[in-house]
């Protein structure tokens, strides 16, 4: 009696309840990325508003390459699948499993920052900066920080693979696993909101002065990506 008096006592902590019956970890994370959809709501909304209103150049059709971001694109997406692997690796307690999985998620999302920091640096070198026009202001402002949130989401996960080499991850604490890839498929998920506007909407923006010729072949790039 004494031991089923104890165990009661501490399910409650271990269970963390709240009225909703949700997880209160959990129910903080999904406040957290509702506030977050609000963040990059405002941000897209920002460059929606400003686009094609940049009175100087360059303008989207003179610098965006929509074949090497589709490329970027894939390798995020193929990390989504890898970070539901790790959770199906905690909940089956397979160890290896998890320290790989976690490990492939990190990596994938490392080579679209990489692609984010070459894509960077090959527009600054065309002249568009933070400073240039309205298009590099939301532009630089908006991907910039969707970076930033990977980058946070990368050392989250190479945390976790720290924790799953000392054994502490598993079943138990697959809500750990858990609530990280509730994140990063966050973040997965605005990248496709911003790249289907900015580079499959927007790309082919030429601005009020822009040489509508210019369209046509950004669009016969893309296609033959495809």
């Amino acid at each position: 009696m004494a031991h089923q008096m104890e165990v009661s006592h501490h399910a409650p902590e271990e269970e963390h309840p709240t009225s909703t019956g949700i997880n209160n970890r959990k129910l903080l994370m999904w406040v957290f990325l509702s506030s977050d959809c609000l963040f990059f709501g405002s941000l897209i909304a920002t460059y929606m508003v400003y686009r094609g209103q940049s009175l100087v150049g360059p303008y989207p059709v003179d610098i965006i390459d929509v074949p090497i971001t589709t490329i970027s694109t894939f390798v995020l997406l193929c990390s989504s699948f890898a970070m539901v692997r790790a959770l199906a690796a905690t909940n089956e307690d397979r160890q290896g499993g998890i320290i790989f999985w976690l490990l492939m998620t990190a990596f994938l999302g490392s080579i679209f920052i990489g692609f984010q920091v070459y894509e960077f640096n090959l527009f600054r070198e065309e002249g568009l900066r933070i400073d240039t026009n309205l298009f590099g202001t939301t532009f630089f402002t908006l991907t910039g920080f969707h970076g930033a949130h990977v980058t946070l989401g990368i050392v989250w996960l190479l945390a976790l693979a720290w924790i799953a080499r000392k054994g502490r991850l598993g079943p138990k604490t697959a809500l750990d696993v858990e609530l990280a890839g509730l994140y990063w498929h966050f973040v997965d998920i605005v990248w496709i909101v911003i790249f289907t506007l900015i580079y499959l909407i927007g790309g082919f923006d030429t601005g009020p002065a822009g040489d509508p010729s210019l369209v046509p072949h950004s669009i016969t790039g893309f296609l033959g990506l495809i």
